[in-house]
């Protein structure tokens, strides 16, 4: 069963990770960048949220992070720490735990971000609300958003995707592999709902 939601779902609010960032090139390791941030529901497209990020990661040990959107003004320690095969990984300093975290959160109601762990039972991940039925169409839509999406495909034409032309075939077969999971579940767990309706006897009399 789900369980009731009371509190405040990760995913509603705003979601800062500082990989991706680098990856996408809004931050620079190394460097000093500014530039505007926005946010998206994943389903819809709606503008959730925009604001302005400015990182210094000029110095290889420490550095900071500034975001701005409307009236939240917020500054973050950001450190690096040696990897084991070479170079440097940055993290956030949380501002209300101190730990390092590679990803900061900004649920719905709250002004600032900070770590996971600093929001306690204050919130949860969305997929904690979910059956495991939710789950799997939740699954089976996230990957058929992005396929449409990296494509350019429109995502009411397709239940699954061609393979987007700049995409490897191993990372297309993996996404299509989950996605034949994600269906197996459906369909057992409607085999599950009907045996519940038409009683245990059900699956003896129809095999």
């Amino acid at each position: 069963m789900p369980r009731s939601r009371q509190r405040a779902t990760l995913e509603s609010g705003l979601k800062l990770d500082l990989y991706r960032l680098a990856r996408r090139g809004f931050i620079q390791p190394g460097g000093y960048k500014r530039n505007g941030i926005s946010w998206t529901n994943n389903y819809t497209g709606e503008l959730i949220a925009s604001g302005v990020i400015t990182a210094d990661m000029t110095d290889p040990f420490d550095g900071w992070f500034h975001i701005e959107i409307g009236s939240v003004s917020q500054r973050i320690i950001l450190r690096s720490r040696p990897r084991h095969f070479g170079g440097r990984q940055w993290y956030y300093v949380c501002p209300r735990t101190n730990i390092r975290a590679s990803v900061l959160w900004m649920p719905p109601g709250a002004r600032t971000f900070a770590c996971r762990k600093s929001w306690g039972r204050q919130v949860a991940y969305a997929s904690q609300f979910l059956t495991e039925v939710d789950r799997a169409h939740r699954g089976k839509e996230r990957i058929r958003l992005r396929l449409c999406t990296i494509g350019s495909l429109d995502p009411d034409e397709w239940e699954f995707p061609p393979k987007p032309k700049w995409m490897r075939w191993p990372t297309y077969r993996c996404a299509e592999e989950k996605f034949d999971r994600y269906e197996a579940a459906l369909d057992w767990g409607c085999l599950e709902t009907v045996a519940r309706i038409l009683g245990p006897d059900w699956f003896e009399k129809a095999s």
